[in-house]
């Protein structure tokens, strides 16, 4: 396994290139990119050639970065604006278009990726509920959704990948449950299923997809706080792993991971447990041989390297590795 791993890490304006060595379960730095900016959401190009990053302090822009296929190491090809301060950031599944969501903007910014593969200005700003967090096409790459935790909905729209047009789907939006504050969407790898995660309830929603018509409709919701926490729920981050057989899912205040399994029938997630990670943490990603898990600790400045149970989903923690100050976002390769 040749895997490259990059962190955000918006205090210290630098992403961290790291190589993995999967037989010590052991990360080590091999690079320090800095930026002109609090560098905070960072996205691939669905061809894993280029790594985008948002830079959340004026001036708001995108930062485009090569990466080198022989040993991942970034190059920064170039910047371009962006209108706002951006939660997230998200390519649709051709690699041509670039979309924003701006949770201090209540917007969606969409802008064109050349064929160098470097993002230009954003070309149109879309106006949306309250405190946008994330963008995501669906599979077929002909609809996109978009978290809006302060309105408690999931914006569904009609999306032209020729063009980049957007348009309002009927209905316009999911709603949510009530102050449960949407915040990152997955969807499972058959396309049936999608999984919200709510902020401020720290709860997965389980979502049936229409794949023909691009609706969301609720079957279940979770909750991922350990039993025995008490304190003000702060959830940050969930993804499914590459076989769909488990979801993960980060919690800020409870310093934890919950695992569930998933009902390869019916989308339905069951706990497994929780297990204590990094301080405070934000983002994580799973490699894509679904053995390890990669989680940024805010307030530990560390990335921990957990390693996943393919039997059981289980989590064990068995690394960890010092980053820059205030990680957040994770991306992982692996190359050729």
């Amino acid at each position: 396994m040749n895997l490259v791993v990059y962190v955000s890490n918006a205090d210290s304006q630098e992403i961290c290139v790291l190589g993995f060595d999967a037989t010590r379960a052991e990360l080590t730095l091999r690079q320090r990119v800095p930026l002109p900016g609090a560098v905070m959401p960072l996205a691939l190009s669905p061809d894993r050639s280029r790594l985008y990053a948002a830079l959340r302090s004026e001036p708001f822009c995108v930062a485009s970065l090569r990466i080198d296929p022989r040993d991942g190491s970034l190059s920064l090809l170039g910047t371009s604006p962006l209108p706002d301060s951006m939660a997230n950031i998200a390519t649709d599944r051709s690699g041509r278009h670039l979309f924003a969501a701006s949770y201090g903007g209540d917007c969606l910014s969409v802008g064109s990726i050349g064929a160098d593969g470097v993002a230009g200005p954003a070309t149109r700003s879309l106006a949306t509920g309250r405190h946008a967090h994330a963008a995501l096409t669906d599979p077929s790459n002909r609809y996109l959704f978009v978290t809006t935790l302060g309105s408690d909905e999931v914006m569904q729209w009609r999306f032209d990948a020729a063009t980049g047009a957007l348009t309002p789907n009927t209905p316009p939006v999911f709603k949510a449950r009530a102050l449960s504050g949407p915040r990152h969407l997955v969807f499972h790898p058959d396309g049936r299923y999608a999984y919200l995660l709510g902020e401020l309830d720290a709860t997965v929603e389980v979502l049936a997809f229409d794949a023909a018509g691009g609706t969301l409709a609720a079957l279940q919701t979770v909750p991922t706080l350990p039993s025995d926490f008490s304190g003000k729920p702060w959830a940050a981050d969930l993804h499914v792993t590459p076989d769909g057989r488990f979801l993960y899912t980060s919690e800020r205040n409870s310093s934890t991971l919950a695992a569930f399994a998933i009902d390869g029938a019916s989308g339905r997630l069951s706990a497994i447990g929780h297990v204590a990670t990094q301080t405070q943490p934000r983002g994580f990603r799973i490699e894509p041989r679904g053995r390890f898990l990669f989680v940024a600790g805010q307030l530990s400045n560390r990335v921990g390297v957990h390693a996943i149970d393919g039997a059981s989903g289980a989590l064990t923690a068995v690394s960890s590795c010092a980053v820059g100050s205030n990680p957040n976002w994770v991306e992982c390769v692996e190359l050729a």
